[in-house]
């Protein structure tokens, strides 16, 4: 059975698309048979990995229009499959209201693939809106990445509590999988004092893998590659390969 992880931060900027595609990749390189959906209408995870969103992609899944494993795209990297999306998805944010079970139509679907893939990760929008929502209604757990800065914990209440009202009316089974610290810069007392008052406040829940600052991460989307075909070596792949086994682990556990 695929397990299912919704990446989510209402607040932008976080590295939520770097984490989904990154990790991704690694899992692949693990040999664990992947699927990332974008769940954002900004597409960047689509675009990230190279790919055009061009139809079929994940609102015509959504809207019942196309069957799911029609929409799904090769990566090109091992082990790594794609579900696309584009700026039309913003439409489901309109047609789902007032719909009949709106929240489970993400789960409905990728229930077909329960024995497709190890692992199914869901870049979701910054946004707690209803595409948000139904990733967090199809998903198992929610890996929350956390930027090392002043406001890194502005906002994450509301993201727990969305989470909590999920767990109550929708998903009970819905758990945190993990906070991972993201643009850590190990040369200030900024990310230092906030990545311990991270871990202090969430004891027990954060990866011990932290993922630095980083150029090369933040110039491979703009090549299309995952970070571990665009330079294997830097800080930023060593980070993301340790997130992966972190991962692998506890999902063993």
């Amino acid at each position: 059975m695929a397990r299912i992880i919704a990446i989510a931060n209402q607040k932008g900027g976080v590295g939520k698309t770097t984490t989904a595609i990154n990790l991704g990749a690694a899992l692949g390189a693990f040999e664990r048979r992947t699927l990332l959906v974008d769940c954002d209408p900004q597409g960047n995870a689509t675009r990230g990995l190279g790919l055009v969103a061009s139809a079929p992609h994940l609102y015509h899944v959504l809207t019942g229009d196309v069957p799911i494993r029609d929409a799904i795209r090769e990566s090109g990297f091992p082990n790594l499959d794609v579900l696309p999306s584009d700026r039309d998805l913003v439409g489901v944010e309109v047609e789902f209201v007032g719909a009949k079970d709106w929240q489970r139509r993400l789960r409905a679907v990728l229930e077909q693939l329960a024995d497709d893939y190890d692992t199914i990760l869901l870049d979701c929008p910054p946004s707690l809106g209803h595409l948000t929502v139904n990733a967090l209604s199809a998903a198992d757990g929610v890996l929350v990445p956390l930027q090392t800065e002043y406001f890194a914990l502005e906002g994450i209440s509301e993201l727990v509590a969305t989470i909590r009202r999920v767990q109550a009316n929708i998903n009970p089974d819905l758990e945190i999988a993990g906070i991972l610290l993201t643009m850590y810069d190990d040369r200030t007392n900024l990310s230092r004092d906030v990545a311990t008052e991270i871990r202090r406040h969430f004891a027990g829940r954060v990866f011990e893998a932290v993922v630095p600052r980083n150029v090369r991460l933040a110039e491979a989307p703009s090549h299309g590659l995952p970070i571990f075909e665009y330079d294997i070596k830097c800080r930023g792949a060593e980070a993301y390969l340790d997130l992966a086994r972190e991962y692998m682990r506890g999902a063993a556990a």
